[in-house]
Parts: C-alpha cells; sequence; structure tokens
C-alpha cells in the first residue's frame, strides 16, 4: 500500500494495520495454487475472522473473495501468453482453481472470453508482430515497435552466452542480456498500489520513505544492500488502479518490519538480467525490448517468479542523469 506521511497514534495504528494486511496479500501471492480460507488468511493477520473481512476490505478496496479471484485469473491470463506450451488444465490448478470448468467460468467472466480464445489471440498478436517485422513496417504497432534482438556471443570470461539487444528509439540504447542462477533476497519494503508507469516523483519519494525506516537501524551499508523495484501484477493484463509495485532495499535475514514497512522474501533462480542504461522516461521500452525483443528468440519462457529492477547508481550523480538498472525477468526453458 503507498506510504502516507501522517503522523500521530492514528498514523501508528493506521501503518499497523496496513503491515498485517501486506502480510496477508504476500501470503495469498505465495500461495495460490493452495486453499486460502478466511480463518487461514485472518490468522496470518493475526485478526479475528468477524473483523478481518471488514479491515481488509476497506484497505484494499475489494473484499478478500474478490482480491483472491482477481489475482488468480489475472495471474492465469499473464501464463496463458507466456507459457504456451503448459496446458490450460495445468494453468488452472497452479493459479488454485479447482478445475477446467471452474477456471472457465471466472475467466470469461473477468476478459469476456474462454482462456482458449485468450489464448489463441495472443498467438495471433505474437504472429503479427513477426509478420510487421519481417515486412520492415513498424509504424502501426504500438507494443513492441521499441524492441529488437541484435546479436548473440559467448562471454570470453565466464563462457557464459549473452544476448545483446537494442531499444528502437531516437537514442540507439543496447543492453546486454544474461541468464543467471540468483540467490534469494530479503528485503523490506513499501509498497503503492495504483498507477506507477513513468511516475519518478512516486518511485523516489517511496525509497525516501523506506530510506528514513533504514537509515536509523543501521541497514543502509552500501555497496552490500541493493535497491529494487518488484512488480506484483502484469500491467497487459492489471487494470493500472489495481497494479502493485513494491520498492525494496536486501536486508539480514531475521530483521523485523513494523508499521508500512514489510517484509518478504524474493525467490532465487534462473532469471535473465537486462542490464540498460537509461533515462527516467525509457523504462517502457527497456521492458519492451525484453520482452518483445530478447524473450520471443531465446528459447526461454517466463517463470512464475515476480519480475523486478534493480538499481546500481544514483541518476543524480551521473553525468547525463542516466538510470544503471538490471531488468530482471524469471525464466525456464521453453
Amino acid at each position: 500500500m503507498e506510504a502516507r506521511q501522517e503522523t500521530g497514534p492514528n498514523s501508528v495504528r493506521r501503518q499497523e494495520y496496513l503491515s498485517r494486511i501486506n502480510r496477508v496479500v504476500d501470503h495469498i501471492e505465495a500461495h495460490l495454487d493452495k486453499r486460502l480460507s478466511l480463518q487461514s488468511l485472518a490468522s496470518v493477520a493475526n485478526f479475528s475472522v468477524f473483523h478481518f473481512h471488514r479491515i481488509f476490505r476497506a484497505i484494499v478496496g475489494e473484499t478478500l473473495n474478490q482480491f483472491v479471484q482477481r489475482v488468480r485469473v489475472e495471474k492465469a491470463a499473464s501464463r496463458l501468453i507466456h507459457n504456451p506450451r503448459i496446458s490450460i488444465t495445468q494453468i488452472a490448478l497452479g493459479c488454485g482453481f479447482s478445475g477446467s470448468a471452474a477456471f472457465a467460468r471466472a475467466f470469461r467472466e473477468a476478459f469476456g472470453m474462454s482462456p482458449s480464445q485468450w489464448r489463441n489471440k495472443g498467438r495471433a498478436e505474437q504472429s503479427k508482430i513477426r509478420e510487421t517485422k519481417s515486412n520492415g513496417d513498424q509504424t502501426n504497432r504500438k507494443d513492441w515497435k521499441d524492441a529488437a534482438r541484435l546479436a548473440f556471443y559467448i562471454d570470453g570470461v565466464t563462457n557464459a552466452p549473452i544476448w545483446r539487444i537494442e531499444m528502437k528509439g531516437p537514442n540507439q540504447v543496447q543492453a546486454d542480456v544474461a541468464v543467471k542462477d540468483v540467490p534469494e533476497m530479503h528485503v523490506a519494503y513499501v509498497r503503492h498500489i495504483g498507477p506507477y508507469k513513468g511516475n519518478a516523483a512516486l518511485f523516489e519519494g517511496l525509497f525516501q520513505e523506506l530510506m528514513k525506516w533504514a537509515g536509523p537501524r543501521g541497514l543502509l551499508r552500501f555497496p552490500q544492500t541493493q535497491l529494487l523495484s518488484v512488480y506484483h501484477d502484469d500491467p497487459t493484463v492489471t487494470e493500472e488502479d489495481k497494479l502493485r509495485v513494491s520498492v525494496c532495499i536486501t536486508i539480514p535475514k531475521e530483521t523485523p518490519a513494523e508499521g508500512e514497512v514489510g517484509r518478504m522474501t524474493i525467490p532465487g533462480g534462473r532469471y535473465a538480467m537486462a542490464r540498460f542504461e537509461i533515462g527516467a522516461d525509457e523504462y517502457q521500452q527497456a521492458w519492451d525490448a525484453v520482452f518483445g525483443g530478447w524473450l520471443p528468440e531465446s528459447g526461454y519462457q517466463p517463470d512464475d517468479r515476480p519480475c523486478y529492477e534493480l538499481y546500481h547508481n544514483d541518476p543524480k550523480t551521473h553525468p547525463q542523469g542516466k538510470h544503471i538498472v538490471d531488468i530482471c525477468v524469471p525464466v525456464r526453458p521453453l
């Protein structure tokens, strides 16, 4: 949830409530394929069942059932497009639906079409993209027009494969993509729900709030401490006002969190990591270059873990104000 600047006893109480609800949201996302009962989630929040449901709706803006159902069907919608070799039934069960029939009803209610129609629509869009590129005409393609894969080579030091991609635009920014096995990370976070695209001031404010908490606790130990933003939803599926992003710093495993600052573990595993040096207004083009230029030709598909941005500099100290960032996408072989 978005950080606020309130002070006093009411603020402390609100922060405690937000902290407990954030724990529930994190638990739901980590256990989508499991049965999520009202009683078990109330226990995660340490609220009574009677009060928990009312508090959840007041803070999140949806009932518990509405939120769980929406997240499940939106995760499934994204997986249908990005994981074409996984059956619809497997995706339904992996997102917590009891079977294909229940999934089909929920999906049609959310998107106005069947899961197979949605998947075929996604395939058709991918075909249009490839056809447009092969014809050399990208004027009517908006989604991936800023993405192109350039080259593939082997790193002379590590012998690891490296892909080079380019953001097509006025600056012709290039990036190297490497697939790496990364360890899990323990992070403290401040969360925002709602639109965030292109809002640099929003991210700066969220990080300032997090730093004000971390600094007095001795948790800012650069360069060991890493800064990142975790994206919990697919922006091509989830409505803008429900998008969730968590700005984070890495912390020791047993660090307690409090108030609006939550704590979570980002799973380790295999990630595609694309290093960019970009302006504040070029993040969307960078993501498009990874998902539209690199991913379809890489031999990989997205995994179910969260995507994130890993930051490597303070843009205010860069001679051209550039952001040096890794865009990190969890992957597995096709």
